[in-house]
């Protein structure tokens, strides 16, 4: 099951998404403050992150900024703030999506399962990673030191 993190100040909103993608198989988390959400991200390990520009403490751009220092989980920029610059900067500091409010909440379901797909597939530029012994089979999703295999692994190893 994916897990969306909803980072918003708005709780009437983020009861509506957390009841309508909990309908559509995903596990959900809102945060309504976001000097929080580096610690929940650790603790919760979304799929993928949906976040507001206008937002108490701090905006949207900072959290963004500070998710992208340690990590490359997608973000969904959903706001108020539609005016062209906004779109630019959020996207120009690493967001996958943008979203102006209002919005449909399908048409922010499909661009999730979209961004979603895209992520989990694995990636057909480099299948096979050496260095040293130590070799990573994405392909065969095997572990290698020294020609033994080691580890056999999925995509979601590494989450909970």
């Amino acid at each position: 099951m994916n897990k969306i993190l909803i980072v918003d100040d708005d709780t009437k909103l983020t009861d509506l998404l957390e009841e309508f993608f909990k309908g559509h198989n995903f596990k959900v988390q809102s945060l309504y403050k976001p000097l929080e959400t580096m610690s929940v991200i650790e603790n919760f390990y979304p799929d993928i992150i949906i976040l507001d520009i206008t937002l108490p403490d701090v905006d949207g751009f900072q959290v963004l900024r500070k998710i992208r220092e340690f990590h490359d989980t997608p973000v969904i920029m959903l706001t108020a703030r539609g005016d062209i610059s906004d779109r630019i900067v959020g996207l120009d500091l690493g967001a996958d999506d943008y979203m102006p409010k209002p919005f449909e909440p399908r048409e922010l379901l499909a661009r999730i399962r979209s961004i979603l797909r895209r992520v989990n597939e694995p990636s057909s530029l480099v299948d096979i990673l050496e260095f040293e012994g130590l070799l990573v089979d994405k392909m065969s999703n095997c572990l290698n030191i020294l020609n033994v295999i080691v580890v056999k692994f999925t995509l979601k190893c590494c989450k909970n």
